[in-house]
């Protein structure tokens, strides 16, 4: 496994064992999130990415380890207190009927209200500023319901921004969208992370993660395969061992990160195709 043992982090995992009802996804996985970092895990369907990222953000309790943020037991936090230091944007997200943009991006100052300290200048100024690098200024009074998928989803981060976090979660955060639109979420987390925030984000393409990632982590069957750097992780021995995909991996020409090139396996004979080929036997001659 390519691993940097000397790699540290404020949210660590270790030795987590978690899972649903009766089945077990994790079992002793440890991973730390290096400070700084734009980590993006990959693996194929039901390797456990969305698992980790879920005991990571407190949404799912491991049975077994602990996820330590500074060295202490999440479970040991506030709400709060956690959300002001965590913020998560889920796989799934469902506005309120109704609500306007402005709205559901002020909710993301909820960890800061108290009974003594309601809205502030200074929650003002992160959903203005949440707002404008997210381009809704000028649609901040459209309901939700009525955007765009990638509209919405930039909504979500925008929420998810004021929140004023400096760890970010995202969660599959370019499902669904365009190609344009899942570049346009990726370069603004990457905006975000030069700006100093942390970021892990699951995601499926394995070269968008490589153009944009500053730290990988493969993973297959609830293990850990790799994790380092994209120019280390991403050899065609750790593609084929994690998707079990034959590929050649190529330096980018625009990015000049690692770009991943599966490799055909040959055409497959009608002779091999189950069924009546007659017909596609004829349209071949």
């Amino acid at each position: 496994m390519t691993d940097d043992t000397t790699t540290t982090g404020r949210l660590t995992g270790q030795n987590l064992v978690v899972g649903y009802d009766e089945h077990t996804i994790l079992d002793g996985l440890d991973v730390v999130v290096p400070d700084g970092s734009f980590t993006v895990i990959v693996g194929p369907n039901a390797c456990g990415k969305s698992t980790l990222l879920r005991s990571l953000s407190r949404l799912l309790a491991p049975r077994g380890g602990q996820v330590l943020l500074d060295g202490k037991d999440v479970k040991g936090f506030g709400g709060k207190e956690f959300a002001r230091e965590v913020g998560l944007l889920p796989q799934q997200s469902i506005a309120p009927d109704a609500i306007t943009i402005i709205d559901l991006v002020s909710r993301g100052r909820f960890p800061y209200q108290t009974m003594f300290r309601q809205w502030t200048d200074a929650d003002q100024a992160a959903v203005d500023f949440a707002l404008r690098v997210t381009r809704l200024t000028d649609l901040s009074q459209r309901r939700v319901q009525a955007l765009s998928g990638g509209q919405r989803q930039r909504v979500w981060i925008a929420m998810a921004l004021a929140q004023e976090t400096p760890i970010l979660l995202l969660d599959e955060p370019t499902t669904y969208l365009d190609l344009a639109h899942q570049l346009e979420v990726l370069e603004l987390c990457t905006t975000l992370n030069r700006s100093g925030t942390t970021l892990v984000a699951v995601l499926h393409d394995l070269n968008q993660a490589a153009r944009y990632a500053t730290h990988i982590i493969a993973m297959r069957g609830g293990d850990v395969i790799a994790q380092g750097a994209p120019s280390d992780v991403l050899t065609a021995d750790m593609v084929e061992r994690t998707f079990g995909v034959r590929s050649r991996i190529i330096d980018d020409p625009e990015s000049h990160t690692p770009l991943v090139i599966p490799l055909g396996e040959g055409a497959v004979s009608f002779d091999e195709v189950p069924g009546d080929t007659a017909t596609l036997r004829a349209s071949k001659s």
